[in-house]
């Protein structure tokens, strides 16, 4: 078969399989590279449906595909879902017994599986690496690909293995690399580290207009009464809170379940029974609100995530955009609202200087990771302060323009920026003021010392040290924390550079001479305390973007009409309970999106509800009858 007859093969088992009738963007130059023997680096955002990309090439090759991923945790609902889709799928890792391992590699061997799922720590295991070199594996596939970089926020030294193994196979096989979150820096690592050769390199782009973005500077002690308003708006649908700490994620999932809010919890600290435990019980539905930590979500694949909310700011931009990134994947608009404080800017630099060093680095080289780590910081905070567009301020991040097309005026409904729920305030003069004191101070001194020789504090520390002379001594008339927040301001601008350590100090950054030019600006973001009638018009426009599902042709966000909003829910119910019955997670039987389009379709007969999107020829002979004799229920009782 050519490499134009395997593409053919391969949207055919698309639409048999998976119930669509085309590939999305990037998914299908992925496939055809993969089909044509080319090794591929695939950087698509959560929701883009990268696993489609090795799992249709998967059906179509002969031989066993491997997918290496660190998610033990979750690889029984993956192969639970290729099983519902129709693909003989299988995973090997340590939830596994040793009899039932060697059941599964035995299976393996006799050709029962087209895919099976494996762990990197899997792949030193000589019983495995045995099977390996006897088995026909025409592809590796390696998911979270930004794991084997120390660059990437999530780097796992079991993955730098996986070249090695790749190397050591009698026979190379194709290898596709995956990831949703990946710097030009990251990517290189990938290519050199994984050994891809000449990859085909795919970036469909990171931006996901289904998403809107929100930041609010809150006090700690107001922070939960905010939270309270915004689940309290959303308590039907499904959410993640993230927390920094786990305290803080015991303190909030106490918080809401007081509250009458059925959450449950995920941290590091509890054990891996209950992780497991309170991980099913989000997946299922039972608890449709997750209070976690970052250690909770990856390649977590519930569809119907509506809304994501940081209680504390991420340690990176590549952290935020993977962690909001899980609301949505349906495509159904989907909320990401960040709360943040001064506090956890300074709780960002203890956890980098508190990190412990891989063994594997020299002393130079981990200082070298640190220095990362806190630029990486320096982009979140600049992320929390910007005036401009935060989707656009993600996409310069990633290397996108991030410019709308034809000059639009912002939309209100991408972001709370663009939606103009904050104040810029001009803060040049103060800037300019605090730059002046960091020159004549040397840096040699912290924030603090800064902040009180511009105010002209009368203490005893900057009269000792001969502060007290300085031409810039009191000449500024701002309050503190302002003055404090222009100092943070200039350092995630790169104006200024904050040392980290016991005694941090503030000196120049790499674009400090900018400030000196004449046309220097800046700006500082000022978040008002809305009116009523401006909050509840505020709450009515959240309500119609954020809880929208994609109804009929309609765009994102467009509100559906009473009759197929209920029918909707009916639907919603009817898959609780058969995923409750077949001991799936709901998003096993339908996605949000699929619902929302039997919502608006309304088939009666399998062969128009097969040619709804999601629905494949497995999915019609298990769920079709039951959700058809709902569909005609629910017209029967409206007519």
């Amino acid at each position: 078969m050519g490499d134009r007859g395997r593409l053919e093969a391969a949207r055919e088992v698309l639409g048999a399989y998976f119930g669509y009738d085309s590939f999305r963007a990037g998914q299908e130059a992925v496939v055809a590279s993969v089909l044509a023997g080319r090794d591929v680096l695939a950087v698509m955002p959560t929701g883009a449906g990268k696993s489609v990309c090795y799992q249709v090439p998967a059906v179509v090759l002969d031989g066993l595909t491997l997918v290496i991923s660190p998610l033990v945790s979750l690889m029984a609902d993956q192969v639970r879902s290729l099983k519902e889709a129709g693909v003989r799928g299988a995973y090997l890792n340590s939830t596994l017994s040793p009899s039932q391992q060697g059941e599964v590699l035995r299976r393996a061997s006799a050709g029962a599986y087209d895919l099976m799922y494996v762990a990197p720590e899997r792949l030193d295991d000589p019983r495995f690496l045995a099977f390996a070199r006897e088995a026909l594996i025409p592809l590796v596939a390696v998911d979270e690909a930004h794991c084997v970089s120390q660059w990437g926020q999530d780097f796992r030294p079991s993955y730098l293995a996986i070249g090695d193994f790749i190397a050591a196979l009698p026979c190379r096989p194709v290898v596709a690399a995956l990831t949703a979150t990946a710097t030009g820096r990251v990517r290189a690592d990938i290519v050199r580290l994984l050994g891809l050769a000449d990859p085909a390199v795919t970036v469909t782009g990171f931006d996901r207009p289904n998403l809107r973005f929100a930041v609010e500077r809150h006090e700690p002690k107001r922070k939960l009464a905010r939270l309270d308003r915004f689940i309290d708006e959303r308590r039907t649908e499904s959410g993640i809170v993230y927390c920094s700490k786990r305290a803080t994620v015991e303190e909030v999932c106490a918080h809401l379940r007081e509250r009458g809010v059925a959450a449950t919890r995920y941290h590091a600290g509890l054990s891996p029974d209950e992780r497991e435990s309170n991980q099913r019980a989000f997946v299922a539905d039972d608890a449709p609100v997750m209070v976690a930590t970052n250690a909770f979500g990856m390649g977590i694949d519930k569809s119907n995530v509506s809304y994501v909310a940081h209680f504390n700011m991420p340690g990176s931009v590549e952290a935020y955009y993977q962690e909001a990134g899980r609301a949505g994947r349906d495509g159904s608009s989907a909320e990401c609202l960040l709360l943040w404080c001064d506090g956890d800017i300074a709780t960002g630099r203890f956890f980098i200087e508190q990190e412990s060093s891989n063994e594997a680095l020299t002393p130079e080289e981990s200082e070298v990771v640190r220095a990362g780590r806190r630029r990486m910081l320096e982009s979140m905070v600049g992320y929390c302060y910007t005036t401009d567009c935060l989707r656009r301020y993600l996409l310069r991040y990633f290397g996108e323009d991030g410019e709308s097309e034809g000059g639009s005026a912002p939309d209100p409904r991408c972001c709370s920026n663009c939606a103009g729920q904050f104040e810029a305030v001009d803060v040049t003069a103060e800037a300019r003021a605090v730059m002046r004191c960091v020159q004549a101070l040397r840096g040699r001194f912290g924030k603090t010392t800064v902040v009180d020789v511009l105010r002209g504090a009368d203490t005893e520390n900057l009269r000792q040290w001969g502060l007290t002379g300085l031409s810039c001594y009191g000449s500024v008339d701002a309050k503190r924390p302002l003055l404090l927040e222009v100092v943070e301001l200039l350092a995630a601008g790169e104006y200024l550079a904050i040392t980290e350590g016991k005694f941090p100090v503030v000196g120049f950054g790499p674009r400090y001479r900018e400030a000196a030019e004449e046309d220097f600006r800046l700006t500082m973001k000022q978040t008002p305390k809305p009116s009523r009638k401006k909050s509840a018009l505020r709450e009515s426009q959240t309500r119609a973007v954020g809880s929208g599902h994609t109804f009929g042709g309609g765009e994102a966000g467009e509100a559906p009409d009473a009759a197929t909003d209920a029918l909707f829910e009916r639907l919603r119910a009817l898959r609780k309970r058969l995923a409750d019955e077949a001991e799936v997670p709901p998003y096993v039987v339908f996605h949000n999106s699929t619902l929302a389009a039997l919502a608006a379709a309304r088939p009666t007969t399998e062969a128009a509800f097969l040619d709804v999107p999601g629905v494949g020829q497995k999915k019609l002979q298990t769920y079709g009858a039951a959700f058809i004799e709902e569909i005609a229920a629910f017209e029967n009782a409206n007519r």
